[in-house]
């Protein structure tokens, strides 16, 4: 069975309704020390992504296949995390109003403590100008939801609406790149096909 590092509903709800069966386990890292410390380092948002499922999976300890995922929010090289207030959620939307960014998809399986598969997804995302006054108010109406969310909204709720367009994988940007993952897991034998 696959050990989820992750507490995150939608990727919980992603792997129950593909029929995948795991077990969902917390893992212990402080993201925010971990991604400070990659960017100061010099490292990219992809690569941010790619370390933190890395060192996600790597933490959580149990036999068989353990997955760690990340995403990470684009913004002109910038990294966009989650919101830490309805005030932070307003200042991150209103920033993004209007451009481009890009979401960073990571899964790392780990097994016996070691790497064996990894997928990084990007999403580039073409966001509509909104008014403050929207942007006010989608926030105060979505703050339970969102600020969970990497860049403050969810696009499978109201937050579709501040979209123009999106290319990419629809899964990756929910935060799991769902179908590379089932191709892994049908080569292991891990589940039918």
């Amino acid at each position: 069975m696959l050990i989820l590092a992750s507490t995150s509903r939608t990727r919980h709800d992603l792997l129950r309704n593909a029929a995948i069966p795991f077990e969902a386990r917390a893992p212990r890292v402080d993201e925010g020390a971990v991604r400070d410390a990659l960017l100061a380092e010099g490292h990219g948002p992809r690569d941010v992504a790619d370390a933190l499922a890395e060192m996600k999976a790597l933490r959580v300890r149990g036999a068989g296949l353990v997955m760690g995922c990340d995403q990470v929010l684009d913004h002109d090289g910038r990294c966009i995390s989650k919101p830490a207030t309805p005030e932070k959620a307003e200042e991150q939307l209103r920033a993004l109003s209007g451009g481009v960014h890009r979401l960073h998809t990571a899964a790392v399986i780990a097994e016996n403590g070691r790497p064996v598969w990894r997928h990084v997804e990007t999403v580039t995302m073409t966001m509509r100008s909104a008014s403050p006054a929207f942007i006010r108010d989608y926030v105060a109406r979505n703050w339970d939801i969102i600020r969970h969310s990497t860049g403050s909204y969810t696009l499978e709720g109201e937050g579709a609406r501040l979209f123009r367009r999106v290319d990419g994988d629809h899964f990756s940007v929910l935060g799991l790149p769902l179908l590379p993952l089932i191709d892994f897991l049908i080569e292991r034998g891990e589940v039918a096909a």
